[in-house]
């Protein structure tokens, strides 16, 4: 039992920890919503989003998935098309005091969060190829306590981004550094965003 979940453990800490369009967003959410509570709908996006990719790589579905040629370039596509929206919403956000912030809303939190998540090709197979594979070592028992902790992992990671972003924005009380964040987030997704347009152009030509 302890084996599967130590395994579980370092290899989500290994996947999540590196910075990412997802993680970008979750942090910049949690610097720029007044109150923490408002930050809920982006961590439960974000979080059920990789409990539902974790799942479908233990199960084998998303290898199925990602062997249909057209499928993989429609989520290239359209995966490309939502992080170029973000990026160019966060770069127009300029809030200039902390009460005046125009936060983002519940609804664009979760429809950015689901871009980031499910049509984000990177995560898709990291996801396959890393946790799914992983988790084929194991059976039954086993293989639930791994998933389960991959799962959790995952969880908290967005908990811990959240508050580690209002922690940055309740210091920055004039709305100069979350402004400096929200053009660093947005060259971040557009850096993301570019090497998913070149991967795309490599399965087409």
């Amino acid at each position: 039992m302890f084996q599967p979940m130590i395994h579980g453990l370092f290899l989500a800490l290994g996947l999540i920890l590196p910075l990412g369009a997802q993680n970008v967003f979750v942090f910049n959410q949690g610097a720029n919503q007044k109150q923490f509570i408002k930050t809920i709908p982006v961590i439960i996006a974000a979080g059920l989003c990789d409990t539902l990719l974790i799942v479908l790589a233990v199960l084998g579905v998303s290898v199925i998935l990602l062997s249909l040629p057209m499928l993989q370039i429609v989520i290239y596509c359209i995966g490309f098309i939502f992080l170029i929206y973000m990026a160019w919403s966060l770069w127009k956000e300029k809030p200039q005091a902390l009460d005046r912030y125009q936060s983002m809303s519940a609804r664009k939190q979760i429809g950015f969060a689901l871009s980031v998540s499910l049509l984000n090709p990177h995560a898709i197979i990291d996801t396959i190829g890393v946790i799914g594979t992983n988790a084929a070592i194991y059976e039954s028992t086993d293989k639930m306590f791994f998933t389960l902790t991959t799962i959790i992992v995952s969880w908290v990671w967005f908990i811990f981004l959240a508050i580690a972003g209002k922690v940055v924005g309740n210091i920055d009380k004039t709305g100069k550094y979350i402004l400096i964040l929200n053009k660093f987030s947005a060259m971040i997704i557009v850096i993301v965003a570019c090497i998913i347009l070149k991967q795309l152009l490599v399965i087409l030509f």
